[in-house]
């Protein structure tokens, strides 16, 4: 009689069900993103280096036009990767934020960073009365967190640690590196697309008799095709690194509603940020131009999508 009511109490069991089924769904969105994120950075690496190849038979010089790609992406690469944050800073119009202005914040990044095991990163506001957010840099122990005043003045506290732990998320996971490399690479691939349209423009033949037709209308249809596909890469990474930082932040909280009460907040007041420009976007939080475009055009996934997945957490 004794051992039914020792076993009795089922309340326990769908509790210790109900802790342990968010934690697998975190782990199964951070590997799956990870994964698809890589796929698609490599595909746009492989995308550049063809480019190479054929601009370099379109001059003559064969293989060796993937070496002079190579050496001048890397020289692009590295501009950008010391200099890209200040410069993206610059173009936002972000300004320090004092820890007498707002403690709170600080406080709550600080310990957002004590939490990720990752050092706490720069704070920076901009005067603009839209909802969002973004993180910028190239590694954690050169980070920044930009918010918005709109997102200060809009925000509870869980709502609004929820969205930093989401730029968190983005920092430890290395996307501000990941992100800044796509950027990189989309925009050497509208370099080298400019580059065989010209040489098509101006003959485009070698002395080796490397310009031969075939080569000539390859490189055509990539000088053409190829910033297409690039934007529409990025814009794909951007999407799954989004995801990614939402289920990093809920790993990160334990609390996935300050996220998605956040998320749905964005959605019912949004506004586009003032000085975000197409190169910026994918940085931020929340679409911050408002152009709703969707599919494989869109730099965010849907919120609604956000929230959906956030509630099964």
């Amino acid at each position: 009689m004794t051992m039914p009511k020792k076993h009795a109490p089922s309340a326990r069991a769908p509790k210790s069900h109900t802790v342990q089924q968010p934690k697998e769904h975190i782990f199964d969105a951070i590997g799956a993103n990870k994964r698809n994120s890589y796929i698609l950075m490599g595909a746009v690496c492989a995308l550049v280096l063809i480019m190479c190849i054929v601009l370099g038979y379109m001059w003559g010089i064969g293989l060796y036009g993937l070496f002079i790609g190579l050496i001048i992406g890397t020289a692009y690469a590295a501009i950008s990767y010391y200099y890209g944050s200040q410069m993206v800073l610059a173009l936002s119009g972000a300004k320090p934020l004092k820890k007498t202005d707002h403690p709170y914040i600080v406080n709550l990044i600080e310990g957002l960073a004590l939490a990720a095991q990752i050092p706490a990163p720069k704070i920076y506001v901009v005067e603009d009365s839209a909802l969002n957010a973004f993180a910028t840099g190239r590694d954690p122990e050169h980070s920044a967190i930009v918010v918005t005043r709109g997102l200060l003045n809009n925000l509870n506290r869980s709502e609004l640690e929820g969205v930093v732990a989401h730029e968190m998320s983005h920092i430890g996971n290395y996307d501000i590196r990941f992100m800044m490399l796509t950027i990189v690479m989309v925009g050497l691939v509208g370099f080298l697309s400019e580059i065989i349209l010209r040489t098509f423009i101006w003959g485009g033949r070698g002395r080796k008799g490397g310009g031969s037709a075939i080569i000539l209308i390859l490189g055509v249809i990539l000088a053409v095709l190829a910033p297409i596909i690039a934007i529409m890469v990025r814009f794909a990474i951007s999407r799954q690194r989004e995801y990614l930082a939402d289920a990093t932040a809920v790993k990160l909280t334990r609390y996935p509603d300050g996220l998605k009460n956040a998320l749905i907040k964005i959605k019912k007041h949004h506004k586009p940020v003032k000085r975000a420009t197409d190169t910026t976007a994918p940085m931020y939080f929340a679409d911050p131009i408002g152009k709703k475009v969707m599919g494989m055009f869109a730099t965010h996934p849907p919120i609604d999508e956000r929230i959906k997945r956030l509630s099964s957490f």
